[in-house]
């Protein structure tokens, strides 16, 4: 008869051997080819715990023997030490921005390491339903099969959604047509595949690419601002990306409530109907060689950069609509850096300048830093290929490869 003594000990073994575990694959998952000694040195753990444990996450697919040290010049003398390294190919990930007019997927192995991408245009549709569903598959089929990833290799995927999302990965009904559009049940997307699948807002998947690709934001406190077609920002507080269970953080609808804004719309938004109003108006300017609704942003900011008045002007407004963007995230939170992200993010190097020096007038900050994001229109997508590596990573003890 097994006492509950007995259990209780067997129990707490188990416990403090997955965290072991834990200890050990977490420093081989981000580090290089490790011996024993220096899983030693870096877990605090015994050299018979090290190598038990080692040996269990090989068998389990997570790290591969590798037999001589000598061949990357780590010991030149007597018998070489095995060394153990982390498989990034033991499963693969898929990210998704899934957005108004576009899909982009990427296939990445464990490291975060993309192997291929592919993309689908809706040109300027916003497509939802069923059809947005097919569309987001097929874009994922067509990576999967330039990467020569099997379906059944793929450990998790994480789709971002221009849209609030909840704990459940839902976005709020009957309060926003356009959410419901973007977010068609897309949680269930991966069922069918067997695919452990999250949905998260857009904007909270730049902040983590950006956590990702610069070590110095999680030591402060930054917004991904996400300024093309709508604006939303991903909040890092302290470090952390700041969620809430209904999914509300960092929605901008309040922007309808800031003087000189009005509204949620971003700064392509913005920039092509001011460009169309003024060519409507009869204003002289090289916009005016194109049709009202073939006008983009990037024609505005070429324009303006090639010397056209109007489209200077446009770009001021502009300015002092991020600048006022900028002001009402900054303010309450106390931030260090806005980060502006998105597609419109590459052509907007002097829009930001030009904002940083109307915000000084509307707040004294004077440690804000406003940068324009070197991620550009991939943010959503490297920080949806982030989020699904955490995913494996936070479960890899649970199941094996």
């Amino acid at each position: 008869m097994v006492t509950a003594h007995a259990r209780s000990e067997s129990s707490s073994s188990q416990y403090l051997r997955r965290m072991n575990a834990r200890k050990v694959l977490d420093y081989m998952w981000r580090g290089r080819p490790a011996t024993a000694t220096e899983l030693m040195e870096a877990t605090g753990l015994t050299r018979s715990t090290v190598l038990a444990l080692c040996k269990d996450l090989a068998e389990q697919g997570w790290l591969e023997a590798l037999q001589n040290a000598r061949e990357v010049g780590s010991y030149s003398k007597g018998r070489p030490a095995l060394r153990y390294a982390f498989r990034p190919g033991a499963l693969f990930v898929v990210g998704v921005d899934s957005g108004p007019h576009r899909v982009s997927a990427a296939v990445a192995d464990l490291r975060g390491e993309e192997l291929a991408r592919a993309e689908r245009e809706f040109g300027h549709e916003e497509v939802g339903g069923e059809e947005r569903r097919g569309e987001i598959l097929a874009a994922v089929d067509a990576a999967l099969a330039e990467a020569g990833v099997p379906a059944e290799g793929v450990g998790a995927m994480v789709i971002g959604v221009p849209a609030p999302v909840d704990a459940e990965g839902r976005s709020p009904e009957g309060l926003n047509e356009f959410w419901t559009l973007m977010n068609p049940e897309l949680s269930t997307l991966g069922l069918e595949r067997g695919w452990p699948t999250a949905i998260e807002n857009d904007a909270n998947l730049a902040a983590l690419a950006e956590l990702h690709r610069d070590p110095a934001a999680r030591e402060s406190s930054l917004a991904a601002l996400l300024s093309g077609e709508r604006f939303g920002a991903g909040l890092v507080l302290n470090g952390e990306l700041l969620r809430q269970p209904r999914g509300g953080a960092g929605e901008m609808g309040m922007l309808e409530l800031v003087e000189g804004v009005g509204s949620a719309e971003g700064l392509a938004a913005w920039a092509r109907r001011l460009a169309r109003e003024a060519v409507e108006r009869g204003e002289r300017t090289v916009l005016a060689d194109r049709a009202p609704g073939e006008i983009r942003a990037k024609h505005v900011f070429d324009a303006a950069a090639a010397g056209d008045a109007v489209a200077a002007g446009v770009v001021e407004r502009l300015a002092d609509i991020l600048a006022r963007v900028c002001v009402a995230l900054a303010g309450p939170l106390d931030l260090d850096r806005i980060v502006v992200s998105g597609g419109i993010a590459p052509a907007a190097g002097e829009l930001v300048r030009a904002a940083r020096e109307r915000i000084a007038g509307y707040l004294y900050a004077p440690w804000l830093e406003v940068q324009v994001s070197e991620l550009g229109a991939d943010a959503v997508r490297v920080g949806a290929v982030h989020g699904a590596v955490e995913m494996v990573r936070a479960g890899a003890l649970d199941e094996r490869p």
